[in-house]
């Protein structure tokens, strides 16, 4: 029996990083997963695995959304994942910058979470579970502007459904990471110019002397998924290593 037998969950952001490693922990503690993303080729890989059906979609775009909102009959679980990381200050954010990053990471939950809640609504049981991050209102970090930001709005919107919802047997949590060493973290590294100094950059942050893997996020995830986790609701869940002390 895996502690997630039967249920139905839809992720974002699934090619690649936390939402592969989370798709794989949920299907191998028997959920069933619809594991979405805009890389299709990346997400391919994970047809090889049993529990898992991929589908191409962008969680920016209503239609998407809607579309596989409609291929869900029934959904227990919806995890959105999806994020982009600006690196800068105010100062070095356009409003272009700022746009795309509130579409990408906060616009998109909000699409997701308006397309499946209804679904939820009409069997009184549902469980939403947001990426958020350390990088918002929990801890100012540089260069980190309108990520911090959008991430904060997250941790907001994880909060106002939670209260909104809760008598009507929904769930909303929301997970905090701070450095987790995932391909994107790895291609904004290489993209610096000193790769070198800004992966120094990047250990020297860390109290346990390492990131965290995408999988221990993972388990985390698989937790909050679960019904070991029925009585939690509307709280941030830190997975940093101590990084926010």
């Amino acid at each position: 029996m895996g502690r997630l037998d039967g249920k139905v969950i839809v992720l974002s952001a699934a090619a690649q990083g936390i939402g592969r490693a989370a798709a794989i922990a949920f299907a191998k503690e028997g959920a069933r997963v619809t594991a979405t993303d805009i890389n299709g080729e990346k997400l391919k890989e994970l047809d090889a695995f049993e529990g898992i059906r991929t589908k191409v979609v962008d969680v920016t775009k209503k239609d998407q959304v809607e579309a596989l909102a409609k291929d869900h009959d029934h959904i227990d679980v919806l995890f959105n994942v999806a994020g982009f990381v600006h690196h800068g200050t105010i100062l070095d954010c356009e409003e272009a910058d700022w746009d795309f990053t509130m579409n990408v990471n906060v616009r998109s939950m909000y699409l997701m979470c308006k397309a499946f809640l209804p679904k939820m609504l009409e069997k009184k049981s549902g469980n939403i579970i947001n990426m958020a991050s350390v990088a918002s209102s929990i801890k100012g970090v540089v260069n980190r502007c309108v990520y911090s930001t959008s991430k904060a709005a997250v941790i907001g919107l994880t909060k106002s459904i939670a209260a909104d919802f809760i008598e009507q047997g929904i769930r909303c949590s929301c997970v905090c990471p701070g450095t987790v060493d995932t391909p994107s973290l790895r291609d904004r590294i290489q993209a610096q110019p000193d790769p070198e100094q800004a992966y120094k950059n990047f250990m020297a942050r860390q109290k346990t002397g390492r990131m965290c893997t995408a999988e221990e996020v993972a388990h985390l995830c698989v937790y909050l998924a679960s019904d070991e986790s029925a009585y939690v609701t509307g709280t941030e869940h830190i997975i940093d290593g101590g990084w926010r002390l």
